[in-house]
């Protein structure tokens, strides 16, 4: 990386100049403003205390040194109020070019040793994926294929609330409404079909409360009497007690979910090394609760509950087990975290769910700190804000979520609208066409939930997201086809470039900007932010678009020129290609 090598190169200047080490830390490095000559930029200010030499004194004479020791990456340097300003050689730049073109590990590090799991998705059973999950599935999947291509060893895993009252709401309303039927006699989504019965019993459920209300009954014991109510929190006793004909229907109900679920994740991109079910994980923790106790870490009220007092840290009282000794979504929390970390031994585990949870993991963390285990300081919530439709939020139990899958349709459909109306594609056959609205669409959709900060809430317009030539996946995806245009018109040759002259300012800015990838693609794991690698992927994509419509690639003024920007221009498309797999988006070869 180009900024680490300058740094290296002027530490070491500094220490055969003025017989002094600095840190890396101490030595700031930036890419030299456009108005100012010079390709990367050594902030001289933070060395007048160590060095004892006036800001100019120090730009000249380390310029000086690098130009002299070592000239076969610096070509000129000049100094701008305390900044000193180098420029590289061009063949420098050619040599990265000849290497690197066609690379499709071009920016990606070597293999680290460390292991992070990436936890996404943590769907409930009684609904489909809905608008907030794509978000969480696109959030989790890009930054985990961002991780790897930091170099560590990364686990996708997700955990399926799969038990509940909110489960045995759909089962009590397909028994009492469905008549029998199944998604195969209707027709129907696995997941959207139980996901109708989750609404029909809330819709009962309020009709019956409505009417306990105008008997007289206040609305709270309403709420507790209404008898679908009572009915299913009878099931969920059954099923915590095996009941066979309840634990038989909870089996058929969340099959007929996962093959709904496994078709949209098949059409998103998402995948799992391992998924965890909450059927199988209630229970965790409650040996390390007693463990606790003993150690006087947890504490026990007189109804038998246990809890942990928070206060000190800024919090308060912590339930973690119940005065009858059931769990709390923190115990199994914990239990969970214990397993994950003897399966896979860890380094880090991150959760990526949404803002709303904010205090909860930070209590998990807290606790798993207090008591000591192995995989406390791992633990991170990556948290995301909520996103909403321009008409307002969304609501599952009144029907009123955006499914994923019909977002999705919606998107295909808005992309051959746009597509259609360019009029560019009536060479390519139906199967083509499907498979390009399909990748333009989904396209659209993760880019536009993946370029903002994951910690902002966020409006998601359709409309706005498929626009191709603003701020979106499309517009990116359109740049990659319009290069591989190129590039099949005109022949590449194995041949490595020498110049005979300079680089124009355009070209070399491109390859500077190319350069960045690898720099863009650590900041991006260090943080756990897509939206970092989505602009740099936009702002490359524009940078070329400039260069495209500046200087003639087919017809350069040279043989040499031409293979020039044809090594650029491959360069730039592996890039995009590359960037945007990495967000989980296709790029197609032709648009």
């Amino acid at each position: 990386m180009l900024t680490d090598l300058i740094r290296s190169k002027t530490l070491g200047a500094i220490s055969a100049l003025y017989d002094i080490q600095l840190s890396e830390k101490e030595l700031q490095i930036n890419i030299t403003k456009p108005e100012f000559e010079g390709d990367y930029t050594v902030v001289l200010f933070s060395l007048v205390k160590s060095l004892k030499k006036s800001p100019d004194d120090i730009g000249n004479t380390i310029g000086q040194y690098l130009i002299d020791q070592e000239h076969a990456i610096f070509d000129t340097f000049n100094i701008i109020k305390g900044f000193l300003n180098l420029t590289l050689r061009n063949d420098f730049f050619t040599e990265m070019l000849n290497k690197h073109y066609q690379d499709p590990c071009f920016g990606k590090a070597p293999m680290n040793g460390k292991k992070i799991m990436v936890e996404y998705s943590s769907p409930n059973t009684n609904k489909p994926l809905h608008l907030g999950h794509l978000r969480n599935n696109f959030l989790g999947r890009s930054i985990a294929e961002i991780l790897k291509a930091n170099g560590f060893d990364v686990v996708k895993t997700c955990i399926v609330n799969d038990r509940g009252v909110h489960i045995c709401k759909s089962m009590i309303a397909w028994q009492k409404f469905a008549n029998g039927a199944t998604p195969s006699s209707t027709q129907s989504k696995g997941d959207h079909f139980v996901g109708d019965y989750y609404v029909k019993f809330n819709d009962a459920y309020k009709s019956e409360v409505e009417e306990l209300l105008s008997t007289g009954m206040n609305k709270a014991d309403a709420e507790k009497e209404a008898p679908i109510m009572k009915q299913t929190q009878q099931m969920l006793i059954d099923w915590e007690h095996g009941k066979p004909e309840v634990i038989e229907l909870w089996k058929t109900m969340n099959q007929w979910v996962y093959q709904g679920f496994d078709i949209t994740y098949k059409r998103i991109g998402s995948d799992f090394e391992k998924t965890y079910y909450e059927s199988n994980t209630y229970l965790l923790g409650k040996d390390t609760i007693e463990e606790g106790l003993k150690r006087n870490i947890f504490f026990r009220k007189p109804d038998g509950s246990v809890w942990i007092d928070l206060t000190a840290d800024g919090l308060d009282e912590k339930l973690v087990l119940r005065g009858d000794g059931t769990s709390v979504y923190i115990t199994q929390d914990i239990g969970l975290a214990q397993l994950k970390y003897d399966e896979f031994k860890i380094d880090q585990s991150i959760y990526v769910v949404g803002d709303e949870q904010n205090y909860h993991l930070k209590v998990l963390q807290l606790i798993c700190k207090k008591l000591g285990l192995p995989y406390a300081d791992g633990i991170h919530h990556l948290s995301y804000g909520m996103v909403e439709l321009p008409t307002g939020k969304m609501k599952s139990r009144e029907g009123t979520v955006v499914d994923a899958d019909d977002l999705i349709d919606e998107m295909v459909k808005i992309a051959g609208d746009h597509t259609q109306e360019l009029g560019k594609v009536k060479d390519f056959t139906e199967s083509e066409l499907k498979e390009l609205y399909d990748t333009i669409g989904l396209g659209a959709l993760k880019f536009f939930l993946l370029r903002v900060d994951p910690k902002k809430k966020m409006i998601f317009n359709p409309e706005e997201s498929i626009d191709f030539h603003g701020f979106t996946g499309p517009f990116i995806q359109y740049t990659h086809a319009r290069i591989k245009s190129v590039l099949r018109k005109n022949e590449i040759y194995p041949t490595a470039i020498s110049l005979s002259e300079p680089l124009h300012k355009m070209e070399k800015d491109l390859l500077l900007q190319c350069e960045l990838f690898e720099l863009t693609l650590q900041q991006a794991g260090q943080s756990l932010d897509p939206s970092t690698l989505s602009m740099y992927l936009f702002q490359l994509a524009q940078s070329f678009n400039s260069f495209y419509a500046a200087l003639s690639i087919s017809n350069a003024e040279t043989e040499e020129k031409k293979q020039l920007r044809l090594k650029i221009s491959s360069l730039v498309a592996t890039i995009l290609k590359s960037g945007m797999q990495l967000l989980g988006i296709q790029v197609p070869e032709k648009m």
